[in-house]
């Protein structure tokens, strides 16, 4: 009788679970100090709850907007456990925006990009995102006003939507990546993309690169600019308030030996997924546009 009833509670649980709506980013908190104040006061923050600054830029070259992109013991243990694709996980990024005489403070939902990105294979690793969420919420306190309120999407996406996730009939899935490159090995892939990056990629700018331990996982991310770059794209899809300023840098991922990114279909249709197809129309040509600008790091 006792299994019984302990079998029930799970499934509750787990109904609960699947019945929940998760938004793609939280406000942290926000604060009358400028984007430079502010960034000093979160990246010790962020620093003494056990997140790693991998790197950080002006997105769109856009005074009002910064992004810092973290990584997280949890992270990358969670990455090496799953290893695949779930590179893309290893990262999560923190956007501030000045917005009139406030300094916004965001960041990338970690139990939303969880599940979109592990789907199935979440489940092994969310108990790592319990922390991971909890460190976020805690680097988030004493700065500016504590806020910890979601948004991105109105209503939101359950945790079943997330792990199966596309834009709509005949958009692509998460594991529909683009194949940028193939090589022989690794190692070959590694030195021809540091090659590349050191000659310099028209357009292209490198932000950060993280080599997951115990793997054979490197995720780049990048700014883009030029014009089919951020400046370009950016203030077509980001038309609401707050700004999803985290959503930026674009993500390559060296999977052993193939490159690959996330489909631009993808990619931006998760990171807004209230935008409407008329909107999503006035950047029919950002995917390969991205996908061009990435090639020729690749290549």
């Amino acid at each position: 009788m006792k299994r019984i009833i302990v079998l029930f509670i799970v499934f509750l649980g787990w109904i609960n679970l699947s019945a929940q709506t998760l938004q793609p980013y939280i406000i942290g908190f926000e604060s009358t100090k400028n984007i430079s104040d502010v960034k000093l006061d979160l990246i010790k923050n962020l620093s003494d709850r056990g997140f790693h600054i991998v790197g950080e830029y002006m997105p769109a070259n856009d005074k009002s907007r910064y992004v810092i992109v973290v990584t997280h013991p949890k992270l990358l243990k969670s990455v090496e456990m799953v290893s695949g694709l779930s590179g893309f996980a290893a990262t999560l990024r923190v956007g501030l925006t000045r917005s009139g005489d406030m300094t916004i403070v965001s960041y990338t939902n970690p139990i939303y990009w969880g599940n979109a990105y592990y789907r199935n294979d979440f489940d092994r690793v969310a108990s790592h995102y319990t922390q991971i969420t909890k460190d976020f919420d805690e680097a988030m306190k004493g700065i500016g006003t504590y806020k910890n309120e979601g948004f991105g999407s109105e209503k939101g996406l359950t945790v079943e939507k997330l792990r199966k996730y596309h834009y709509m009939l005949g958009m692509p899935y998460f594991d529909d990546v683009v194949d940028l490159a193939e090589f022989d090995d690794n190692e070959k892939a590694l030195k021809r993309i540091d090659s590349n990056l050191k000659n310099g990629v028209p357009n292209v700018k490198l932000i950060y690169k993280l080599s997951i331990p115990n793997t054979s996982l490197t995720l780049y991310g990048f700014a883009l600019s030029g014009e089919d770059g951020e400046a370009s794209f950016l203030p077509k899809i980001d038309i609401d308030d707050p700004k999803h300023t985290a959503f930026l840098p674009y993500e390559m991922l060296l999977n052993d030996k193939e490159v690959v990114m996330l489909h631009g279909r993808f990619r931006i249709a998760i990171s807004f997924p209230d935008l409407t197809m008329g909107t999503f129309t006035k950047i029919m040509s950002t995917p390969g546009n991205i996908e061009d600008m990435l090639e020729e790091v690749a290549k």
